[in-house]
């Protein structure tokens, strides 16, 4: 299965930076006109098996035409529950930005979360797969010409007799990278993979300090991802397009609920 690398407009990932990083009951696609939409909740939260606390993220989208500013959300109240009983309720500390208190993400629980805003409910849920540790990175090196463009392979082992989906976040020097990796193992479940992180405008420098985040996902986040690319270009979600990405979220909300679990390794390139 061939690597999808994108581009994401509102780059959110700083949660993962932190570690701090949900398989939804419904799928849609949600169809909006270019110029002429009423704006539209967006809402992006990530819980992970690595330690709190998790961020959900509340925004609105806006026209394709407007400029790049995407309001936040605030006064939501938002519950993130689990099937063991658990229960937290977010707390606002930023605009638009909610922040867990108690809840731990574990593998094998499912998630719920619940927004309520302006007299609307949105509702995701989202199981944690096991997680996959990376055994090793490598870096490749291409000759173009004149040019050398190096990158990092990530070498790992599949598990078997499950089906497996994966994302890979890339952190050099601090700096979360624009481009997201996703992988899944239709053609070799259970085998030795080596995934290439490769994109075509980008190249890393002998002396970088890389973080790679491998994070197990569900379908239907998978799905979410892939089809980012597909419907807005280098917009992201924010930037209203007519087919937006499958959401996870119920009543029309547009974004994702990711519950993953996370395994990490550095890199320093030679």
């Amino acid at each position: 299965m061939k690597i999808i690398p994108f581009i994401k407009n509102k780059i959110t990932l700083c949660v993962f930076v932190l570690m701090s990083l949900l398989n939804i009951s419904c799928e849609k696609v949600v169809s909006i006109d270019l110029n002429s939409s009423s704006p539209h909740i967006v809402i992006e939260a990530t819980i992970s098996d690595q330690a709190g606390p998790y961020i959900v993220q509340l925004s609105q989208t806006v026209n394709f035409g407007q400029t790049n500013t995407f309001p936040p959300v605030s006064g939501a109240k938002i519950i993130l529950s689990d099937n063991a009983g658990n229960l937290d309720s977010l707390i606002e500390t930023l605009p638009g930005n909610y922040k867990t208190s108690t809840i731990q993400g574990v593998p094998g629980r499912t998630y719920t979360l619940t927004v309520n805003t302006g007299g609307n409910k949105y509702v995701a849920v989202s199981t944690m797969p096991p997680p996959v540790n990376i055994d090793s990175l490598s870096v490749q090196v291409e000759t173009f010409g004149r040019n050398q463009t190096k990158y990092i392979n990530v070498n790992f082992r599949d598990s078997a007799n499950v089906k497996n989906y994966y994302r890979f976040v890339e952190v050099r020097n601090g700096i979360v990278q624009k481009f997201t990796f996703l992988y899944d193992d239709r053609l070799q479940d259970g085998g030795s993979i080596t995934s290439s992180l490769f994109a075509d405008e980008d190249t890393l420098n002998t002396g970088d300090n890389v973080l790679v985040l491998l994070q197990c996902i569900d379908k239907n986040v998978y799905n979410y991802f892939r089809t980012i690319r597909q419907a807005s270009g280098n917009g992201g979600p924010q930037a209203a397009s007519p087919a937006n990405p499958i959401s996870n979220f119920s009543n029309d909300a547009l974004g994702y609920f990711n519950a993953c679990a996370v395994r990490s390794k550095l890199i320093v390139i030679p």
